[in-house]
Formats: structure tokens, sequence, C-alpha cells
């Protein structure tokens, strides 16, 4: 409100209301009244004045320190929302556009298919089955509305046959892989996939995946006919590829960390070939870009990158060796009520395992696709142990198969030469303890072929811990030759699971049995008893280097690995382990005594065979209450090694009565066959 102008008063203090008076504003001085009044009510004055009346005006109403706080604070405003941006769109721009085209477009995998495995004369041993899975993915899935989550889940849950809490369970456990789609139903034929299509195109996140399940064609139940290039012919089964083939299964945790570019989907190879070759069956998966509406559904396929199909294993193993060998052994289990036996077939001059029978063995179909909580149960109760990989992971005492080996290193150590005989006499006197031959009374006069031929156990009583002026080879020099031809470690089979064997020693005994090591012990090992343990494909490989004359090479099952078109893509050359552990000259005289058994010694029952046939009988105890383990180790023919066949029968009481008729058999078969 503006104020009222006065007359001022005379100096005489005499008031004039008819002269305007100057220089007062209700008594008060200009000067101060302009520095309460408004900007524009300053300008009346003029000059200096005005520029300082401005300045303290200013100084009064907002302060230097209040414009540097204002506009701090407005600099860091702007700084933060710099910033802020440049983080969204420059270090997490790659993430945020990721996520955006994943809301859009999806890169599929597309399954390759496994590759096919085939014994050497490209007989398929194993297929591939189209099938389809019902597939879910958690991203689909609504992530804020956990009432609408839950309805699609009870949607899910009606279609699958799933319930809801395992449904859950599933998406639990996947927490991690939301991008990635879970398996709910497996191995769904054409026309249910088809329906479930249709009943689940309004399901957000619910898709089915084409797969291919391994199908081995050989496994019980299994009869099929199979097609090759050159032949037709139906199958029967042949238990015995069970652990060698192995099987696939659902990869698991474990083996997820260990194939990192897996899928959780993705099925692996469990046990056998197919785990020991997993990396060169499995392929390369191709890759689909498609876009999606907002449930997930596919709406067009941007592009395509075929897979690439898994490469072709091509074995060593002659299927026909392998159903044969099966089908003998088989029979003479039945026939001296045994159930556990080993039989190998082995070429002795590059390693290729020719057939190998595992018994019993398993229908290693049930895995693939989960085996049911009743057979699992009844295969791991079973006391035979199906599952069990006897011929590379089970350990036995030799018997006598390993003497050869023992008189092959007095050889070549000069403790005796091929001349040189000794008295068996029923067998030696050591203090209180007698050490007997198997045969009341003794052998007679013997030399190293007799005694390899007769097993005769004072020949190597002798050779082995000496006796009296003799000076045999002694523990250390026994310990040196087992190591030599590979025993106590392994020969490096391509299957899993092969165990390395055991020698004893002193100081073994000492540690474990608090016993010093006695002659006796020395004794005991010399004939394959005591202590040592080994694996029937050690006793095999002992053979073929014999047999070869001194070579020892590792053993396999894969001859090569080729494309889907059967170029040659990898081809296994023979692996020496070891070369000329024994002079082909002393070598020469142990093959004549194991070709003596057959003629006039323990193995005589092979002797009528038009195929000349070399080997050695075995009988080792390894327990009080059950029967002795029955072995035969062999080759043929005689005069130039083709094949080295090794049998051992669990408990099959003696190595001439059990074993050696498994092998007459099929080199019966063999001779006429080959």
């Amino acid at each position: 409100m503006s104020r009222f102008l006065f007359w001022q008063r005379k100096k005489s203090r005499k008031y004039n209301p008819f002269l305007i008076q100057e220089g007062g504003i209700l008594n008060e001085p200009i000067a101060e009244i302009s520095r309460k009044r408004w900007v524009e009510e300053t300008w009346v004055l003029s000059g200096e004045q005005t520029q300082k009346n401005v300045g303290e005006f200013i100084g009064i109403t907002t302060s230097q320190r209040k414009i540097k706080i204002i506009s701090l604070v407005i600099f860091l405003f702007l700084a933060i929302l710099f910033l802020r941006n440049g983080y969204l769109q420059i270090w997490r721009g790659q993430d945020f556009r990721l996520l955006a085209e994943d809301n859009r477009l999806r890169l599929k995998p597309i399954i390759a298919e496994r590759g096919i495995i085939y014994d050497r004369n490209f007989n398929p041993l194993v297929t591939n089955i189209p099938s389809f899975n019902l597939m879910l993915t958690p991203q689909d899935l609504s992530q804020n509305n956990n009432e609408e989550r839950i309805k699609t889940l009870e949607k899910i849950s009606s279609l699958s046959g799933l319930d809801v809490s395992i449904l859950e369970e599933k998406l639990k456990n996947n927490k991690g892989y939301s991008f990635q789609s879970i398996n709910l139903v497996e191995n769904l034929n054409y026309e249910k996939a088809m329906s479930l299509i249709i009943s689940g195109a309004t399901i957000p996140g619910l898709n089915i995946e084409q797969v291919y399940t391994r199908l081995y064609l050989y496994a019980p139940n299994i009869e099929k006919t199979t097609s090759t290039s050159n032949m037709a012919q139906t199958t029967s089964t042949v238990d015995s590829l069970a652990h060698i083939l192995g099987y696939t299964g659902k990869i698991n945790k474990e083996e997820l960390q260990i194939h990192s570019s897996y899928l959780l989907t993705d099925y692996v190879g469990k046990t056998g070939l197919e785990k020991q070759y997993e990396t060169t069956l499995r392929g390369v998966y191709g890759q689909k870009a498609t876009e999606v509406d907002a449930m997930g559904k596919e709406k067009n396929v941007v592009k395509i990158s075929p897979p690439e199909v898994g490469k072709n294993l091509i074995l060593s193993l002659d299927l026909d060796f392998q159903s044969k060998l099966e089908e003998i052994t088989i029979n003479y289990l039945k026939r001296f009520n045994k159930k556990k036996a080993v039989a190998i077939l082995l070429d002795p001059n590059n390693g290729e395992i020719l057939a190998f029978v595992n018994l019993p063995s398993f229908n290693n179909n049930l895995f693939v696709n989960g085996i049911s909580e009743e057979d699992y149960k009844k295969l791991i109760t079973d006391e035979n142990s199906p599952l069990f990989s006897r011929g590379w992971s089970g350990l036995y005492p030799s018997g006598s198969t390993i003497k050869p080996l023992y008189a092959s290193a007095a050889l070549n150590e000069k403790v005796i030469d091929k001349n040189t005989v000794i008295l068996s006499n029923g067998g030696i006197q050591i203090d209180r303890w007698f050490f007997p031959d198997w045969k009341a009374g003794g052998h007679g006069v013997t030399d190293v072929r007799k005694a390899i031929a007769e097993s005769v156990n004072t020949f190597f009583y002798l050779i082995g811990g000496g006796y009296n002026n003799f000076t045999g080879l002694g523990l250390d020099r026994m310990i040196s030759y087992l190591k030599k031809f590979n025993f106590g470690s392994t020969l490096g089979i391509d299957v899993p699971g092969e165990a390395s064997g055991f020698i004893p020693s002193r100081q073994w005994k000492l540690d474990t049995k608090k016993e010093q090591w006695f002659i006796g012990d020395t004794y005991n090992l010399s004939i394959g008893q005591g202590d040592l343990l080994v694996t029937p494909l050690q006793i095999a490989s002992l053979t073929a280097t014999i047999a070869n004359g001194g070579t020892i090479y590792q053993p396999h099952f894969v001859k090569a690995s080729v494309d889907p078109s059967n170029n040659v893509t990898k081809e296994v050359t023979p692996v020496v382990l070891r070369n000329k552990i024994i002079s082909d000259n002393y070598l020469k005289t142990i093959r004549e005594g194991m070709r003596q058994t057959v003629t006039v010694g323990s193995a005589r029952m092979l002797a009528g065979l038009t195929i000349p046939v070399a080997g050695k009988t075995g009988t080792a105890q390894w327990s009080k209450n059950a029967d002795n383990h029955a072995w035969f180790t062999s080759f043929a023919p005689f005069d130039n090694p083709q094949v080295v066949l090794t049998v051992l029968v669990e408990e099959g009481g003696e190595g001439s009565a059990v074993a050696v008729p498994i092998a007459k058999d099929f080199f019966s078969w063999y001779e006429k066959n080959r």
C-alpha cells in the first residue's frame, strides 16, 4: 500500500500547506526507506546511489553462499543423470539389448543326432529313435503375478499329468537356468505330441521338442532286422555288449560342471564306450533363431544353423565272435550251475579286442530314459553283480596263469636255461612248513617246458624263492618283472573303470598285516597264490605279449571314427606300451611249454583240434568257503598267433575242467568260421 506524502514543515517548524516539501517521508530519510522498498521503487534514485542500493538489496535477499550450494546441487543432479544414463546405455547396454531381444527373439538349440557304433564289419550295434519331449521355459511364466503363475502351472499339470508341486520342484532345481527349457514329459509318440501342441497353444512357455533316444539293438528283449550296405539279417540278443557299449542318461549337475556347454536336457554317456567317446559321438548342436509372441510361442523363423551329426565309431569287435563266445560261455555256466564269467578274445599283434564277454550282464536300454526304482533295485541287490565289468575291473588271484611270466623272467635273468631240470617229488619242506605240488608224489624230472605244461609247483617254488643251494629270482626281481609286464598298473583300455591290480611287497605286509615277509610268501607268489591280484584283461595281455614275441600293446575297442558318409576322420593306430621285455629266444621256449599244455599237459582236451592251440590253465584259491576260480588263457594258431583267448569262471573249480571246455568249443567254431 502506498504511503501519503506530507508537507514538510519549515525550519521555523511553521506548517505551510501550500508549499511542496522535499527531503523527507514521514520524518524518515529517503536512504533508509529505499532499503525497504521493492527494486522497481528504487529506480527513482540515480547514479552511484542506485548501484549501491541494488547491491545492498541483493546481499540481503540472496547470499553468494546460497548460490554456490544451489549450483552444486544442480551440477550433482545432472552428473548423476549423466552417469546413470552412461551406465545403462554403455556398460549394461548389451545386457539390456539382449534381454529385450530375448523377449522377441529366441535362440533354440537343434539337437544333433548321436553317432552310431558299429562292429568291425559295419553291423550297427546302436541306433537313434526320434521322439518328442514336453518342454517348459521358466522365463515365459509370469514373474510378478503369483496368482497368474499358479493358474498357468495348474493348466500345465492337467496336460502333463505332473502334480503342481512336482512342477514347482523342477523350476526350483533349475532356477539358475530360466532361459533354458526343462523337460516335463519325455519320449512322447507323434500323436501325443501333436495333441499337446494343440492343447497347450495358449499356455505360456509350453513347447514340444524333437529329440533322439538311444536304442541298443542287441540288448535283452530286442529282436530287430538290421540292414547294412552288404547284409540284411535278423539279429538276436547279445547281452554281453552292455558293459562294452555302456549307456546314455540324463546329465546331472556334476556332469554339467564338466560339460559347461551342455543343456539341462542333454543326455551324456554314463558308462562304457558311450562315456569314453562322449565328445566324438555327441556331434555339434545347430541353432534356430525364431520370433516369439508374449507367451513364448514361435511365430517366425529368422535363421537356422543346421546341426552336425556325431561321428560314428567302428569297433574292433566282431559281432559274430562276440555272439558265439557269449553263447558258448552261457551254455557252460548253465551246465556247471555257475553265474559269473569273463571271456576275452583279442589280436596279439595290435591289441584289438575282437570279443569281450562279461557275465552276467544287463539290459542297457533300461537306463536310457531313466530306470525305474524297481528295476534298479533288482540290479544292485543281485548277488551276482550284473552291472560289474569283471573283465577289466575285477581283481582275482592269478593262479598258475602267471607262471609263464616267472619262467620267462628266470630265463632272462639266467636263473635257469631251457635245459635246466629239477626233481619234483611232491613238494618242498621248509622247517615245519610243507609246500606241495598239486600232484601227489610230484611230477618227476622237470624242465621249464614241462613245468608250464603240467603246472609243476615245485619248479616255480625254486625259480621264485630258491631252495638250499639253488638261488631263485627273489621277491624284488619277481616284483620288477610283474611291473614290466604291466601288472600293478592299468593297460589303458578305452573304457572307464579299469583296475590296476595289486602286487604285494614286504613293506605292504608290514604296514597292513604287521608281519614280516617270509619265504613262504615268496613261494605262494611264485605260483600265483597269496595276495597277488590281477584282472582278466592283464592275463590276456600277458598271453598276447608271450605270443607276439615280447611287445605289450594297449588293448582297445575302437578301430576308427568316421563321419556320416563313413569317411575315416581318425584311425586308431596300435599303441606299444613296452617292447622286447624278454628276448624272443626265451619266449619261444615259453610258447613251446604252453603248446605242450595242450598236447600232453593240463589242457589235453584241445589236442584234437585242427587249429594248433597253446595255453596255460590255472586254479586260483581265494576263499576257504567258496570254490576256486577256474582260469584258462591261450593263443592260436601256435606257429602264427592271430588270437588270444582268456577265460575266467568265478568259483568254477578246476581250470582244466571248466574254463578249457569253453575255449575248446570256441576254437572248434573259430577254425571253421574265421
